[in-house]
């Protein structure tokens, strides 16, 4: 049994790495039509994605009406497809076809004013659009840090690492030899790269409200923010269906720079929330955001019944 997994997950790699290479010459408007016949099925088909979809979207949007949340789960799905068949694309592309797809790009002088005042830059990245695209870009125009976590499938590790740092950005674990380097590249005025909406492990973050509700939230931040003086921004990919991609920075919810960790972290969520308002569909709302509340209430049955997934 044992050796039939790695045989499994080599295929699994072996499978991806080859439709990525080959969806990376085509057009991304094809790509687009493709997740438009694609994601409708996997709404109906892929129960555990269009149920956490749908949880999460009555969470967030109670007051839309369960039509309208339908819709908006299986828009969110469309993108969600979207952006695995970009990857390739992404990853693979000529660097010229990818970085002409980058059709706008707002509030670059958030990044630009920070590192002419001698101060490093922490962008938040959540699950938005193509976040890929977002690395290309980060990478291709500053020095560029990330925190990289192996893919599950230990074959596609080589594929992910290549494709993230083939423009120059340097990927370090997700650890405190990671945390080291992301503190040593702030200190150079770099900038570095933090996925805000990932619930980290136990004792590696606070309860925050997320659209008015607790969510687990990493404290990374504000001791990152602490000791370097950097500045922070929210950065998306947002795609244009069949078209390319717009860069947007936002500024940075003043929370953040808290030396609370409960209030930075309400500043995190709220800066995640401002970037899902660009446009709802395209945020990654199959994640389940919400789920160290319950395990902390499993562990507390004092705290009642609640329930969300």
């Amino acid at each position: 049994m044992s050796a039939s997994r790695p045989r499994s997950s080599a295929i699994q790699a072996r499978l991806a790495t080859t439709l990525w290479r080959t969806l990376a010459g085509r057009r991304l408007a094809s790509l687009w039509r493709l997740s438009r016949l694609i994601g409708p099925l996997v709404y109906r088909l892929s129960r555990r994605e269009r149920d956490v979809t749908e949880i999460n979207l009555a969470q967030v949007y109670p007051d839309q009406s369960a039509a309208a949340r339908r819709c908006l789960a299986r828009d969110s799905l469309t993108h969600s497809t979207a952006t695995m068949l970009e990857l390739g694309f992404a990853w693979m592309a000529d660097p010229n076809r990818v970085e002409t797809s980058i059709v706008e790009v707002h509030g670059r002088e958030l990044l630009d004013d920070a590192r002419a005042q001698g101060r490093g830059v922490i962008v938040l990245a959540p699950h938005f659009g193509n976040w890929e695209v977002l690395n290309f870009w980060l990478s291709s125009h500053f020095p560029f840090t990330a925190m990289y976590e192996p893919p599950k499938v230990e074959g596609l590790d080589p594929v992910t690492r290549e494709g993230r740092e083939r423009m120059g950005a340097k990927l370090v674990p997700t650890n405190p030899r990671g945390v080291a380097a992301l503190l040593k590249a702030l200190k150079r005025c770099e900038a570095i790269g933090i996925l805000p909406d990932q619930e980290p492990n136990w004792g590696s973050g606070v309860f925050a409200p997320f659209y008015g509700r607790l969510a687990y939230t990493a404290t990374l931040l504000p001791k990152l923010v602490a000791r370097t003086d950097a500045r922070v921004v929210t950065g998306v990919a947002r795609r244009i269906p069949g078209r390319g991609f717009a860069i947007h920075f936002l500024a940075a919810d003043e929370q953040v720079y808290s030396p609370d960790e409960e209030q930075s972290a309400t500043g995190v969520n709220a800066c995640v929330e401002d970037a899902i308002a660009l446009d709802p569909a395209q945020y990654q709302w199959e994640y389940k955001r919400y789920r160290k509340v319950i395990e902390e209430q499993e562990g507390h049955p004092d705290h009642g019944s609640f329930r969300l997934y």
